[in-house]
């Protein structure tokens, strides 16, 4: 299976520049990715799924599950985790400010929905967002909804069913009673933590529209060694 780290080679090799070879998808791979569409008259996304694979590699047509841009914002979302609020204050706020944009220092501020939205931004800076995206109520009309799947947007409410406040959070996997959610603002930082399924809102479950949708499902796993969280503010 091919790597970002792979596609940034291949790019170099034909003279599109994709900025540093360090297998992260950053917005000069993705600009990189678009020229090498519009040259071979692919659908120009900056998106390496199944038809642009194969014209970087040439072979057989892979499934849209073996392109290494499912999902892209998930890794950035892992190299951010283990950022404390305080402990880490200085590299977790210039983390949320890098895609041009932050609600404040997050020792002071709820942060989960900054989070998300920087993640999503970086690896899919053509992904509208919501136009408040610090709310989690806001995301509900993010892309469009989803069964469970890793990468999801989980939105859940907080304090009340019926009232505004909620939590953000990516899907991780789950277990019988818990999405495991890799967010921030759980515990003061960014970890993965175990949330009740019952918190999930209504349509609460979100898939960028421009991202490849493999279908996945749900991914089950033991959560026994997560903290469990129930208030994020």
């Amino acid at each position: 299976m091919k790597t970002t780290l792979d596609i940034q080679k291949r790019l170099a090799e034909l003279g599109l520049d994709p900025g540093p070879v360090d297998g992260i998808r950053g917005r000069m791979t993705i600009n990189a990715v678009k020229r090498f569409q519009t040259l071979n008259h692919l659908e120009v996304d900056g998106i390496v799924g199944p038809a642009t694979l194969r014209a970087l590699f040439g072979g057989a047509m892979v499934k849209p599950s073996e392109s290494p841009d499912v999902a892209p914002w998930m890794d950035v979302a892992l190299r951010m985790k283990g950022l404390h609020e305080r402990r880490e204050n200085a590299s977790l706020r210039e983390f949320l400010k890098s895609d041009g944009g932050t609600v404040g220092d997050p020792a002071k501020v709820p942060w989960c929905g900054d989070f998300v939205q920087t993640c999503l931004a970086l690896a899919m800076p053509d992904e509208p967002l919501p136009a408040n995206p610090y709310a989690a109520i806001n995301w509900l009309t993010f892309g469009k909804a989803v069964a469970p799947r890793r990468g999801a947007v989980l939105i859940f409410w907080r304090g009340s069913p019926d009232g505004w406040q909620g939590h953000i959070g990516f899907y991780m996997a789950e277990d019988a009673t818990h999405f495991h959610v890799l967010g921030g603002n759980q515990a003061d930082s960014i970890t993965v933590s175990r949330i009740a399924k019952t918190r999930l809102r209504k349509d609460g479950c979100r898939w960028p529209g421009s991202a490849i949708d493999t279908d996945a499902g749900a991914v089950l796993a033991d959560g026994s060694a997560l903290f469990e969280t129930r208030n994020e503010a």
